[in-house]
């Protein structure tokens, strides 16, 4: 049977490729897209699913528009990386993909409320604001989680938008906070995971000579944010973030990490935002997470390659 899934996202074309893999795996069953503003705002975050749902030939997909700021900061956006759209590299045409009515909140909270408790993982590669609204409204739907499986934090790459936070976790700490104290099993891909997961250009030219129009699209993607990581990095690629989680769902034997405590900083004068991962368990504080730190680089590409080009 397969996993049943939530992907909440602010594509981003790393976020992009997250959603390809997802729905090129019938592992997984993903039961709809939840958007959320980071990356760029939210009135691009949900127009981008829609087209990458629609790129995917997936239009069963359901997309929702939820939060269009953290729950008490102004939004902090990432055009200088992924461009103004979000999904700089490749032109896409407007969706014919509808957005549906519902708040992404309110569509959290229904799934979570109408399938089998412990049925549900939620996949989020975005800011935690859609996740920690619903825990908010309504708290019987945490113990109904199976687990919650995101893209965020870092320890020892520290950060990559302040020099101590991570950008998904800086955008909004307080919902990061409120998700981790959250008492839901959590798997955490931060940075000390993505920033080995770094393309290669054989890897993108193999994209590109895919047939029809994912590999492409994902080799344009790629094109464009990679030049931003090498020259911030000083690497040979660029590192694709988000399709971590989904490749953990799929193969979880390519990571290895720890069960450890981490705690969401709120309140640092130059770490807000930072994840403060108890690595070597000098503390008292109980496990709150699996915190990863490696993958198997060929694997994981292997992995991509092999899914995306099922794709139309």
């Amino acid at each position: 049977m397969a996993q049943k899934i939530i992907i909440d996202t602010d594509p981003g074309q790393d976020d992009a490729v997250a959603i390809l893999l997802a729905l090129a795996s019938p592992e997984l069953e993903v039961l709809g897209i939840t958007t959320v503003a980071g990356n760029v705002p939210l009135d691009l975050t949900q127009l981008n699913a829609r087209k990458i749902i629609e790129l995917a030939g997936r239009p069963d997909i359901p997309v929702f528009a939820g939060c269009d700021r953290p729950l008490s900061r102004d939004l902090v956006t990432a055009e200088h990386v992924h461009g103004k759209t979000g999904l700089d590299g490749i032109a896409l045409p407007d969706p014919s993909v509808p957005l549906q009515d519902r708040h992404a909140v309110d569509f959290i909270i229904d799934t979570l409320r109408a399938q089998d408790p412990g049925t549900v993982t939620l996949v989020p590669i975005g800011p935690l604001t859609n996740i920690a609204q619903a825990f908010r409204r309504a708290p019987d739907i945490v113990a109904r989680v199976q687990q919650i499986v995101l893209m965020g934090g870092a320890y020892f790459e520290v950060g990559n938008i302040t020099p101590a936070a991570e950008f998904n976790i800086y955008v909004d700490p307080e919902a990061a906070a409120e998700v981790f104290d959250a008492d839901v099993p959590l798997v955490v891909l931060p940075l000390d995971v993505t920033h080995t997961a770094l393309t290669s250009r054989e890897w993108v030219d193999a994209m590109a000579a895919l047939p029809g129009r994912c590999g492409p699209a994902v080799a344009g993607w790629t094109d464009f944010f990679e030049r931003f990581d090498k020259e911030k990095y000083g690497s040979l690629g660029a590192p694709l973030h988000d399709p971590c989680t989904i490749a953990w769902l799929l193969r979880p034997d390519m990571f290895t990490g720890r069960h450890i405590n981490v705690q969401i900083e709120t309140e640092g004068r130059w770490t807000t935002g930072m994840t403060v991962a108890d690595w070597w368990r000098v503390t008292d504080r109980a496990p709150n997470a699996l915190f990863l730190r490696q993958v198997d680089h060929d694997a994981l590409f292997d992995l991509l390659a092999e899914r995306i080009a099922r794709l139309p």
